[in-house]
């Protein structure tokens, strides 16, 4: 009987991938992400749009209009006009000013809904864009089959749309790091954190990731979105776009996400803002920062931060914005963990006495596109003695996942379900009331105040889990042994090798004679 091979269907988010990045050409990915992502956007409101339109129109006879805007702001829908509606733009596909077309549709719709003004991409109509093959995305993303439920084509949007931005940083390299945290990374912060409600900041907030799966994981725990509200801040327009975009394609309250050039050290969009949870990847060592206009700002309680280095103005900007309860997040530089320059090990040391510092995880290399830099992540809490957890204000847990995750590519490494499991699970089993943690030698150590002070207050964790088990019992002449041995067997196996290749040599030249 002949064996049947069963062939897998690629996800529709690769399927899309792969046929927008044949439509790429000689456009760059920084300049085409915008191409591809508001496409992606104009089809998820014209989804949206159109089954509440297609319902108001059976319901006409009860008095329904369904061209009455307040139909649709009632129901948290955008609003769609006849001439920037996806069943327009398709029936436009063909022609050679199809660009003029979807850059008239997005303007239509940001004056349409005010919360999206100077959002939208109006980069359709270049020159370098040719027509042909923006008819042919058009159609390829306006025909996705997505069934008639607007929670199912949020859903598959948003997936796509994630999809896209993860390929696009990919593609940028460096400068996609600006935009996009990876997302494996954002998801062991919140799974660490886990955000079931109230109010969550990111106040360098690039696309919105750290939003995205905070609504996620409270959908996927049973809780109620209503119960988070966001609020974010970047200093990047074209970022801040990016990120109002995947927002709004999940229907989530993008309004407290605010833009200005400044930034959050020298503009704070939300001054008086106390969050329950911070979840944030600043851009690491960053020199400039406006530090020296700011040396008497409020928020230094701890030290006035070096004018060269922002990583711990990012530490106490962020604390500033807890609530006494509150909790924190963050990716920074592993150097941020042991360095004493400028005053840096002055703050981490009172940071360390004033018992903010829950939890220092070391992470594996490549893991960020922007940069090699080494990271790790610091999990900060406002109060460690009460609440739901146990009290914990004597001791600091440490985690080195350097050896987890795996290469998706030469440059690229992610974690994988299992690597965040591990990592989180230890987190929680090591803080609730009711846990079962256990250090384990080479990975995870519960390592008293008193010990990191011996330590002079140097955070790295690979100084206190020690080695593995397996590491701990090395025989080193055991081992010296058996290299020495297998270098002998090498070389003699070499010496062979170069004896036969001499032998059929001279065969060769005495034949030739």
């Amino acid at each position: 009987m002949a064996k049947q091979n069963a062939v897998k269907e690629e996800p529709l988010e690769k399927q899309l991938w792969k046929a927008a990045d044949k439509l790429r050409k000689n456009i760059d990915a920084a300049e085409y992400k915008h191409i591809g992502l508001g496409l992606i956007f104009l089809k998820y409101i014209s989804d949206s749009f159109e089954e509440l339109y297609r319902q108001l129109q059976a319901e006409m006879d009860g008095g329904a209009d369904p061209e009455d805007r307040d139909e649709y702001k009632a129901e948290n829908i955008f609003f769609v006009p006849g001439e920037a509606r996806l069943s327009y733009l398709l029936s436009k596909a063909k022609q050679p000013d199809i660009g003029k077309y979807v850059d008239e549709a997005m303007d239509v719709i940001e004056k349409e809904n005010r919360s999206l003004k100077g959002v939208l991409p109006k980069v359709y109509a270049r020159q370098n864009l040719d027509p042909t093959s923006l008819g042919g995305l058009i159609d390829l993303i306006g025909n996705i089959a997505l069934g008639d439920a607007r929670s199912r084509s949020a859903d598959m949007l948003g997936r796509v749309f994630e999809y896209f931005l993860g390929e696009f940083a990919l593609a940028e390299g460096k400068k996609g790091g600006q935009f996009y945290t990876p997302r494996s990374v954002v998801e062991l912060l919140v799974e660490m954190l886990e955000p079931y409600e109230g109010r969550v900041f990111d106040p360098c907030c690039g696309s919105g990731g750290m939003f995205v799966h905070s609504e996620k994981f409270v959908t996927e725990h049973q809780g109620k979105v209503n119960d988070i509200s966001i609020y974010g801040q970047e200093s990047n327009q074209t970022t801040w776009r990016l990120c109002k975009m995947n927002l709004a394609i999940r229907g989530i309250d993008s309004s407290q996400v605010k833009w200005n050039n400044e930034g959050s050290f020298l503009n704070d969009a939300h001054k008086d803002l106390k969050a329950d949870f911070i979840i944030a990847n600043p851009p690491f060592n960053v020199s400039d920062w406006g530090g020296e206009l700011l040396r008497k700002d409020g928020r230094w309680q701890y030290g006035v931060p070096p004018t060269g280095n922002a990583n711990f103005a990012w530490m106490q900007h962020f604390i500033y914005h807890l609530v006494p309860t509150g909790q924190a997040g963050i990716v920074l530089a592993k150097g941020s963990l042991t360095s004493k320059t400028s005053g840096e090990g002055e703050i981490r040391k009172r940071l360390v006495e004033a018992n903010l510092i829950d939890c220092i995880v070391n992470l594996p290399a490549k893991l960020f596109l922007n940069t090699q830099i080494p990271a790790s992540l610091w999990f900060i809490s406002r109060n460690r003695k009460n609440g739901k957890f146990r009290n914990r204000s004597d001791e600091i847990l440490f985690i080195d996942a350097r050896n987890l995750g795996h290469l998706i590519n030469r440059r690229t490494r992610e974690l994988s379900a299992d690597d965040i499991e591990k990592i989180s699970g230890t987190y929680h089993s090591w803080r609730n009331p009711d846990g079962d943690y256990e250090d384990i030698p080479g990975f995870c150590v519960s390592a008293p105040i008193s010990k990191v002070a011996e330590l002079d207050y140097v955070l790295t964790p690979g100084r206190y889990v020690g080695l593995a088990k397996d590491e701990d019992e090395f025989d080193f002449k055991e081992r010296f042994q058996s290299l020495k041995a297998e270098l002998e067997n090498q070389f003699n196996e070499e010496a062979e090798l170069n004896r036969v290749i001499m032998e059929n040599l001279n065969k060769v030249e005495y034949e030739k004679n």
